[in-house]
């Protein structure tokens, strides 16, 4: 029976011939006649030789580089729970001399995107893994990797192109879709004709978009299953927070009832702080990741449903499948490796 733990000196033993010459033979290289050639192959399939092609590589001790492109961030917000895979990724990359960089942009200053596209291209990197939130920049960007030969991963945001290696996030039309299904089902008949949309102001000339796809899924569950439902959009900046109280209250002014709420994107907590600063608890709040402040309003009644995702393994699993094909050329198995849409309530969300 073959031995998958047959080594390299085995092989060449049982060829009559060098290490040298079995690597010779392995990694096509060198000069060996085509009848050395032949026996070590035979030799190789007897014996059931199986190259350790990472250990290959780090002996010809050619180093790689990651770049990872993501939006800067305070302590507690989501992209933080990204740049955690990717501090665990490290060690893995660092196994076969994978260096991973870090970049970060302003998520609302396009200019502020560009200038760090600008500063991986002209470092020549290996690899890239881009979050994007500018989905034209982030399609432009990926012509200019393609033109210089850089495999790059999407990472959390899908956009429209397909030369990227891979995509590691939720569907994100589909996640929309189930965002309104999971809302209007948490919601009295009655009260099924009005809905808050509370959105982000993000940069000045709305270039900023990442949750469009997210928002097409919304709005067209709502337009086939409840035609009759007005969606109210509001929109808060996060970076004022004196003003999210005024304009949450003026847009839910002259409403009775058990409102319908919900956020496309990770802060929802900002809608939970004012509901809780009035009292307004058990309001039919829908919102989206398992940031800290998101899970405790989860649990204190002010958020009745949670649309989760593992963010952290997905940028971990982007790093690992980036290694992959730089060391060893092994393409992922799927182009598009959607990641499961998990529901939390304040029932099971001990247990995410």
């Amino acid at each position: 029976m073959p031995d998958s733990k047959v080594t390299i000196n085995e092989v060449a033993r049982a060829a009559g011939v060098t290490n040298g010459t079995v690597d010779r033979v392995l990694h096509n290289r060198g000069e060996v006649s085509a009848k050395t050639k032949a026996k070590v192959l035979q030799v190789i399939k007897d014996l059931g030789y199986k190259p350790n092609v990472y250990a290959s590589m780090l002996a010809r001790n050619k180093s790689r580089r990651i770049a990872v492109l993501l939006p800067s961030f305070h302590k507690g917000e989501f992209w933080e729970l990204v740049q955690r895979g990717i501090d665990q990724s490290s060690e893995y990359a660092g196994r076969f001399s994978v260096a991973i960089s870090e970049y970060y942009y302003d998520q609302y200053d396009i200019d502020s995107f560009k200038a760090q596209c600008r500063e991986i291209l002209a470092s020549g990197p290996s690899g890239v893994i881009v979050a994007p939130m500018f989905l034209e920049g982030t399609r432009q960007f990926a012509c200019q990797l393609v033109d210089a030969g850089i495999p790059y991963i999407i990472l959390n945001t899908t956009v429209d192109v397909n030369s990227h290696l891979a995509y590691f996030g939720l569907p994100m039309y589909e996640s929309g879709y189930c965002c309104a299904d999971m809302l209007m089902s948490g919601s009295e008949p009655e009260l099924r004709k009005l809905v808050f949309l509370v959105k982000i102001a993000r940069d000045r000339n709305r270039l900023s978009d990442p949750s469009a796809e997210r928002r097409k899924g919304f709005l067209d569950y709502l337009s086939k299953y409840y035609p009759d439902t007005e969606v109210r959009n509001v929109v808060i900046d996060p970076n004022n927070p004196a003003e999210i109280s005024r304009i949450l209250e003026t847009a839910f002014s002259g409403v009775s009832g058990r409102l319908n709420i919900v956020t496309l994107n990770s802060r929802i907590f900002l809608v939970a702080d004012y509901l809780e600063s009035k009292g307004l608890q058990g309001m039919n709040v829908v919102g989206f990741d398992m940031l800290e402040k998101n899970m405790n309003a989860l649990k204190n009644g002010y958020v009745r449903l949670l649309v989760c995702q593992h963010s952290d393994r997905q940028a971990l699993q982007a790093v690992v499948t980036l290694t992959d094909f730089l060391v060893i050329g092994k393409k992922p198995d799927a182009q598009n490796n959607f990641m499961s849409i998990d529901l939390l309530t304040r029932f099971n969300c001990e247990y995410y």
